[in-house]
């Protein structure tokens, strides 16, 4: 699959992000990769995976593009989704159609360089890269380094961006996306998506597409939002 076939399938559609934290009871490749064939049977268009082992493992039960990461965290940086070109070429190495990569501005581990990065996973493979960046600066500058993929995923996560907290998606920052380099780079909304309607008001204003993660495959998340929500009733 090209990079244009991929984008044509992504274009309006939903994608689930299914991962699980370390020492999760459903941190299991077959746990997740029963998750991802939920949601893909149920309209999903792509997931969103995250470890080589779990990507292979839902490699061979789907037939729809998976976008893969993998966290890593290191001492002498807060990056840590597929922070260095090491934990880069291990995904790419899954055959997966598209890498994420963390393009904010912070230092990465080691001082290694986002460019460089982008330029071996360029010389090694033929994946489409996706930035998970969290403000419109980032942005334009993952698209800039030729990233076809821009996305909000990082909002609120980043010390620049604590202000944007709150429990629910960046919709300005997707709308500045999508005016500034919707015509060079796809452009995906994530982060903090957790109704229907956040998804539709997400594509109104301008995303591509639209990954939602806790609200679907987090049962933990969802758990702890009703237990917190009904203990200040108590």
């Amino acid at each position: 699959m090209n990079k244009t076939e991929l984008t044509s399938i992504l274009k309006g559609q939903l994608i689930v992000s299914c991962q699980a934290d370390d020492g999760d009871p459903l941190d299991d490749p077959y746990i997740l990769t029963a998750m991802a064939k939920t949601a893909v049977n149920n309209g999903a268009r792509a997931i969103r995976a995250c470890y080589p082992r779990n990507i292979n493992a839902m490699r061979q039960e789907l037939s729809v593009p998976i976008i893969g990461l993998h966290k890593k965290i290191y001492p002498d940086s807060p990056v840590f989704i597929t922070p260095t070109l090491v934990e880069a070429l291990k995904v790419a190495g899954t055959g997966c159609e598209a890498i994420a990569l963390d393009a904010t501005k912070r230092s990465r581990p080691g001082g290694e360089k986002l460019a460089h990065i982008v330029s071996e996973v360029r010389r090694n493979s033929k994946t489409a890269l996706m930035a998970d960046v969290s403000t419109l600066e980032e942005g334009l500058a993952a698209a800039d380094l030729g990233f076809e993929i821009v996305a909000s995923t990082l909002s609120g996560y980043t010390e620049e961006t604590e202000e944007n907290s709150a429990d629910s998606p960046d919709f300005a920052l997707v709308e500045a996306l999508a005016r500034r380099i919707g015509d060079n780079a796809f452009i995906i909304a994530e982060g903090k998506v957790w109704s229907p309607a956040d998804a539709v008001r997400l594509l109104q204003c301008g995303a591509d597409a639209v990954v939602v993660g806790s609200a679907i495959t987090r049962p933990g998340y969802i758990t702890k939002r009703y237990v917190e929500a009904m203990g200040g009733l108590a």
